[in-house]
């Protein structure tokens, strides 16, 4: 088959990364389906490219059709594990900004309309 044009490998590229944003996958979830073992952009176009050489842009999507449909079929636990680790990201910035909020004296947890309060109270004073 034929090579892909540097415009249809950008566009291609810009779609992969935007249909894994939309099924809530990485690159990371992605590369042991394409059978690689790097999740860098760069090794998944070459293996995305070396699809298109065996049978054309079919064939790409044809192997993109299968993989969202493994994931809709059999979640995988990546997706979780990427959850749990986000979450993980949160505790320990919530944890940090813990130490900024304290040093303005405010409860961040307080209902936003006690701290409205408290401020127009602290204005008119």
């Amino acid at each position: 088959m034929s090579k892909l044009t540097s415009k249809e490998e950008k566009d291609l590229t810009y779609f992969i990364k935007d249909w894994l944003k939309v099924h809530g996958y990485a690159q990371k979830d992605l590369a042991p389906k394409l059978d690689i073992t790097s999740s860098r952009t760069s090794e998944i176009i070459k293996k995305i490219k070396d699809i298109h050489r065996k049978g054309g842009m079919f064939r790409v999507a044809k192997k993109l059709i299968e993989i969202e449909q493994s994931w809709i079929n059999n979640p995988d636990t990546n997706i979780s594990i990427r959850n749990n680790e986000l979450d993980n990201e949160k505790k320990n910035l919530s944890q940090k900004n813990l130490g900024t909020y304290s040093q303005l004296d405010i409860n961040y947890k307080v209902d936003i309309d006690v701290l409205m309060e408290r401020m127009e109270k602290d204005f008119k004073e």
